[in-house]
């Protein structure tokens, strides 16, 4: 290749890399895979090598991630947030290790950390609490996150020694399985799926609303100190990770020195084959240099430190056959395709089955029956389907088209706009009343124990219920001549469904199955209203102006209650002795803030963001969680966000905690 050619080609690829970026950091939304963006750099890399005319100032390869959303307020980070150079075979670290030996450091001592594939987050604390957070995005300056990340209850809150100031850096993550539930609800609901465990995490923290990221249910490591006051200079990574520990900071168990290539490539090889069985998803294993003194002479390049590399896993892969494509049929009526694949042991376990997900994703991968394929599993979890192999294709593949109708019951189905999903229109369907069932008598919703899938399927095929409210009906006797059943079992059982009566409102709410409405909303609506009925009257206009409950939510939850067969559905469950009282008809307390909606924004001085929540509840305040024209006051600590500015658009008074103090103490509000 001349370099006219690299020219053209490195023109190419910029683009190409600049618009994967923008997906992947942006938007969280990947629209190709790690492994395959990592090679494309790489050729480009060895291109800018080669000819280093055609090196640019701004060439992905000499950038970090991504930038500063302009919906967030933009943080200045204490000190730059690089990025790592990447490894991808033994020959890189052999030749990493030799540059460190070239530098002036003998018989190189490295730590050894598996390299999470999470949201990367500076955190800080003054006076030893939690007092902002902020993501990487493009090293120099992130975005202020710092409600978001309050939100997450495995965050501690306050340090175990009052330190005047830490800024901390961490990966922020969501547990496989959790990321597993998480996509079965969003396809279900019809939503775009996260294509990684990653993606995950990076889109619940970067929400605007902090009760959707507190949902998730994000987990955090530590693993540097990007400034701090009070602390002594640790001497190697080593001692850092103790620091950080010693202080109430997680940070990674799973860690080993190295003192040589031999011990790097065994410990690397003994974390490819445990990572399947590790909570969180890794896509290689970390290696910095242990003692801290040297990396100040090594210094570092404007993307990454000379110090540090990540070694990259080769992505789990296998080919297969695409056997047949069948089509299930959800609760809400949405259909999804799944592929039955030829049987193929892929990352620790068989597979034989993997989603399709949509109509979309099979036209856009081109996916026909019996097309050979690569799978691969999303997050070490999902199978899913990588890429069709043409090349391989013999003429009789057959091509897919998701069906007009039901293929359950046989009613039409339909698309509405804006949405991924197919659904079947037929409330009564068969699969849907399965999944309904199913979903209701779930740990989260009426938690009736012991009545699993299988149960649900035999009471159905038995014509003992058709539809939820008549689980009330069915006495030990019915039950105890179910497969698998005795009558320990079936008393049991009944006790189970007997105490589900008393589960309250909002699991009530979240059990019915009403599209758009999470746990989270069914506590938003119990809390609202003191019962089902006063619910069921309100229209949407009335459930859009509770906080919260957006339009899309509200047309869902009005249209609900407004068709017949669902107010007959609620009339037989109150006659069963379901209870169906909220929160909203009971007396508020009593106090200087009764009936005054108070949101919290940024940091309280020398108090928690709980424990001022619950002096304000005691004083008889609602506190929430957003801005709107029912806000009474917006208490302001330190780095407010964006709520200020919505606050000043709207009016709302603003207070501080002192005067907040001085409001609940002398009763003026």
């Amino acid at each position: 290749m001349n370099e006219q050619e690299a020219a053209l080609r490195v023109e190419e690829l910029t683009k190409a890399l600049k618009k994967y970026r923008e997906a992947y950091y942006q938007q969280d939304a990947p629209l190709i895979s790690d492994y395959d963006y990592d090679m494309l750099e790489q050729e480009l890399k060895e291109l800018e090598t080669q000819f280093p005319s055609l090196l640019q100032a701004d060439s992905p390869t000499q950038t970090v991630g991504g930038r500063a959303e302009k919906r967030f307020a933009q943080v200045a980070h204490a000190a730059p947030l690089l990025s790592l150079e990447d490894a991808f075979d033994y020959d890189d670290l052999a030749a990493f290790r030799n540059r460190l030996v070239k530098a002036g450091v003998d018989e190189p001592l490295l730590l050894a950390e598996p390299k999470m594939d999470g949201l990367s987050l500076a955190v800080t604390y003054r006076d030893g609490r939690f007092a902002a957070a902020a993501t990487r995005g493009d090293g120099m300056v992130g975005e202020d996150v710092t409600a978001n990340v309050a939100a997450i209850a495995s965050l501690p809150k306050q340090l175990k020694r009052p330190l005047p100031l830490l800024t901390v850096r961490g990966e922020a993550y969501i547990p496989k399985t959790l990321f597993a539930q998480l996509n079965t609800d969003r396809e279900e609901a019809g939503e775009t799926l996260f294509a990684n465990p990653r993606n995950a995490a990076a889109g619940s923290i970067r929400q605007l609303d902090p009760k959707v990221t507190a949902s998730r249910n994000l987990h955090l490591y530590f693993y540097d100190i990007i400034e701090s006051s009070g602390l002594p200079q640790p001497a190697s990574q080593s001692e850092l990770l103790d620091i950080l520990a010693d202080l109430g900071l997680p940070v990674n168990p799973k860690r080993r020195l190295c003192p040589d290539l031999e011990s790097m490539t065994a410990y690397m090889e003994q974390m490819r084959e445990e990572r399947h069985a590790l909570e969180y998803d890794i896509d290689g294993m970390v290696f910095k240099l242990d003692p801290l003194p040297p990396r100040q002479l090594l210094g570092a390049t404007g993307k990454f430190p000379r110090w540090a590399i990540a070694y990259k896993f080769p992505p789990e892969q296998a080919e297969t056959r695409v056997e047949a494509i069948e089509v299930g049929v959800g609760r809400t009526g949405a259909l999804t395709p799944t592929a039955h694949l030829a049987p193929v042991l892929l990352a620790g376990s068989t597979i034989s089955r993997a989603t399709l997900h949509n109509e979309d994703n099979i036209r856009d991968k081109d996916i026909r029956i019996g097309d050979t394929v690569i799978i691969q599993k999303a997050g070490d979890v999902i199978p899913e389907v990588v890429r069709v192999l043409p090349e391989k294709r013999t003429g009789a593949e057959q091509v897919f088209a998701m069906p007009e109708n039901c293929p359950v019951c046989c009613s039409p189905t339909m698309r509405l706009e804006g949405e991924a999903a197919r659904r079947c229109v037929n409330e009564s369907c068969p699969a849907r009343l399965y999944e309904a069932i199913v979903h209701f008598v779930s740990k989260k919703a009426m938690d009736i124990d012991g009545l699993g899938p299988m149960i649900v399927r035999q009471l159905l095929d038995a014509g003992l219920v058709q539809d939820v409210a008549g689980l009330y009906s069915l006495t030990q006797e019915q039950l105890a001549v179910l497969d698998r059943l005795g009558e320990k079992s079936a008393a049991n059982l009944t006790a189970a469904i007997d105490a589900s009566r008393s589960r309250g409102l909002a699991r009530l709410l979240f059990g019915l199955g009403i599209r758009h409405v999470g746990e989270r909303a069914g506590k938003v609506l119990s809390a609202r209203y003191k019962d089902i009925y006063e619910l069921m009257a309100a229209d949407e206009a009335e459930l859009t102006a509770i906080d919260e409950i957006g339009p899309i939510m509200a047309a869902s939850i009005a249209g609900w209650f407004a068709k017949a067969p669902n107010k007959e559905l609620i009339r037989r469950l109150a006659d069963a002795g379901v209870d169906m009282q909220g929160e909203g008809g009971k007396e508020t307390a009593a106090g200087p803030l009764r009936d005054k909606t108070v949101v919290i924004s940024g940091t309280l001085p020398g108090i928690g963001r709980e424990e001022a929540k619950a002096l304000l509840e005691a004083a008889g305040a609602k506190v929430s969680g957003s801005v709107s024209r029912k806000t009474d006051y917006l208490l302001l600590g330190e780095n407010p966000g964006s709520k200020l500015e919505k606050a000043n658009s709207l009016g709302v008074a603003t207070v501080s905690w002192e005067q907040m103090q001085e409001l609940m103490a002398e009763g003026q509000a």
